[in-house]
């Protein structure tokens, strides 16, 4: 996700799916109690290799008869907990019985669902926010290597992160997405560490928003421009975007929607006008003896990644495992595209000035091209894209917590919605982490940030590789049409680019990242004391598949 800093659902009424087909052995089923209540609980028998259900007022006569079944407290407790939610049973890998449409059904009737149109701006906002920061880029390499860098490194990167990230999160349709996904295939440790790092990094990200909208804003009210209104500014702008979070996820899709379009119709103006203009010899400028690598990696790094972050909020999104891969590929198309076109433009319509191509220089570019006001839309355009990259990141963060807490891993309060749906304790946290970095500048935040995911993706690619490998035939409503070897290979070239972009990390970025990652070692067994010892609730929901058996059963239930 980039910074912008140019100068300047009621639950929809899910159908259930048809009887699932068996084909494995069925006493990984029969086994199992059924963990539901309500009027219609329902229990999972097997007769042929068919599915069958029975109703509650049978499962009572039948227990009435047997005497077998007692209820304790505790048993009291998680029924009213898991009331008119799907029920749940000993199930093989990544096979959702009853929640592919919602992984996290919830009672709560003011949830919405996330229809394609707002989460392919949910992912253009998680990953881009629009072209503005790309012209580091032209600095550091010049123009030849920017427009060829923002067009092979989406094939290196972008591509094979948003390929894994429909594959497993159509497989896993519930909020938590990638640390469920680490969590299955290495355990709750290293999903914790994958939950802390993913979270962190995105908090680090969103502490750059509310600061970066006052630079613009302190342009036009030079009064913000520091001192105490410029900290009351900062503070009320977090809290009414927080609030936006608050109020749930749907508002946040279509606001998204509104402020990308926005923010990029600008730019295709700037593009028409700049035909005339443009001299295609501009665009093969390149001196290989004055690149700052480290610049242009990180600024390409930057601004072509977070693509699997849209996967925490899965169990919000309708019929995922139809919807997110189709969301990807056109959030793919347009993050491509709004970097690439403008850029294109800039160059070969101006004369090349490459020491200012900093922060901001799209504004002038704009002047030169179409004039003052098309200058003054681009500015307020990359003061609003700072909006919604803040509010889909809180979202993002928010919902990977809430998703955490139902896994168990974190404690039960983070699990609890508002009336609105969302998740009210995981906004407050995610939203607060700008007044614990403002020590960091700019250049460090995007450092600190890039490490930490680096370490998170590399979790990310050994989960894709080992899942394929010990479980090729499990249900995968999207596949990518590639075998183990080639999702092996897919994996290889992100994984040199990370290496090198850590490599090329500060000594003072990479201090802070590895206490960071320290933290979270320690923070994990950490809590699990405090569960031992009771001193807080945790509870894992009983409608989610149990994901710690889920190696030891079948893996051939299908929806």
């Amino acid at each position: 996700m980039v910074p912008t800093t140019s100068i300047i659902t009621t639950p929809s009424n899910r159908c259930s799916e048809p009887p699932l087909a068996y084909h494995g052995d069925p006493t990984t089923l029969s086994n199992s109690p059924p963990k539901s209540s309500g009027d219609f609980a329902s229990k999972v028998t097997v007769a042929g290799g068919v599915m069958l259900k029975a109703s509650s007022l049978e499962l009572s006569a039948k227990s009435s008869v047997t005497g077998t079944e007692k209820v304790n407290a505790d048993s009291d407790e998680k029924l009213r907990d898991t009331a008119n939610k799907p029920s749940s049973v000993a199930m093989g890998l990544h096979n959702y019985v009853g929640i592919n449409e919602r992984a996290t059904a919830t009672a709560n009737n003011n949830v919405r669902s996330l229809s394609i149109l707002p989460l392919i701006f949910l992912i253009f906002y998680e990953v881009s926010g629009g072209p503005f920061g790309v012209e580091d880029s032209v600095k550091a390499a010049g123009p030849l290597l920017a427009l060829t860098g923002f067009l092979l490194f989406p094939l290196i990167w972008s591509v094979p992160e948003a390929l894994i990230t429909a594959e497993m999160g159509t497989m896993y349709p519930e909020d938590g997405g990638y640390v469920v996904w680490v969590s299955s295939a290495l355990g709750p440790f290293w999903g914790f560490q994958q939950g802390w790092m993913k979270w962190l990094s995105g908090v680090i990200d969103n502490a750059l928003y509310p600061v970066l909208f006052l630079d613009h804003l302190k342009l036009v009210i030079p009064v913000l421009a520091d001192g105490y209104p410029w900290v009351v500014a900062v503070l009320a702008l977090t809290i009414a975007l927080t609030y936006m979070n608050f109020r749930g996820l749907t508002i946040v899709g279509w606001v998204a929607v509104l402020l990308g379009i926005f923010s990029l119709v600008p730019f295709i103006i700037m593009g028409f006008i700049s035909i005339p203009k443009i001299e295609p010899t501009r665009w093969l400028v390149v001196d290989l003896h004055v690149v700052d690598w480290n610049l242009y990696l990180n600024t390409l790094f930057w601004n072509l990644n977070f693509w699997d972050s849209i996967s925490t909020l899965a169990g919000e999104v309708d019929n995922p495992k139809k919807t997110l891969p189709k969301a990807l590929l056109y959030a793919l198309i347009l993050v491509v595209s709004g970097y690439f076109f403008p850029l294109l433009t800039g160059t070969g319509a101006v004369s090349l000035h490459r020491d200012q191509w900093t922060e901001g220089y799209f504004s002038v570019v704009a002047k030169i091209i179409g004039g003052v006001w098309l200058r003054w839309w681009i500015m307020a355009g990359a003061a609003v894209s700072n909006m919604g990259l803040y509010v889909t990141e809180v979202s993002s963060d928010s919902f990977q917590l809430l998703g955490m807490a139902e896994r168990g891993m974190i404690p039960e309060f983070f699990a609890k919605r508002s009336r609105y749906g969302t998740p009210s304790i995981g906004i407050l946290v995610s939203a607060s982490g700008f007044i614990l970095l403002s020590w960091l500048n700019v250049d460090e935040i995007v450092a600190a940030r890039n490490f930490l995911y680096c370490f998170g993706m590399i979790l990310e690619f050994i989960t894709f590789v080992r899942l394929r490998m010990k479980y090729p035939t499990a249900s995968r409503p999207y596949k990518i049409p590639v075998g183990t070897v080639g999702s092996t290979l897919l994996c290889v070239p992100p994984t040199v680019l990370i290496c090198v972009v850590l490599a090329l990390s500060s000594l003072k970025v990479m201090i802070v990242s590895v206490i960071a990652i320290i933290i979270g070692l320690v923070l994990q067994p950490s809590l699990k004391l405090v569960e031992k010892k009771k001193w807080i609730k945790f509870s894992t929901k009983a409608y989610l598949p149990d994901l710690l058996n889920a190696h030891e059963n079948s893996e051939s239930l299908v929806y």
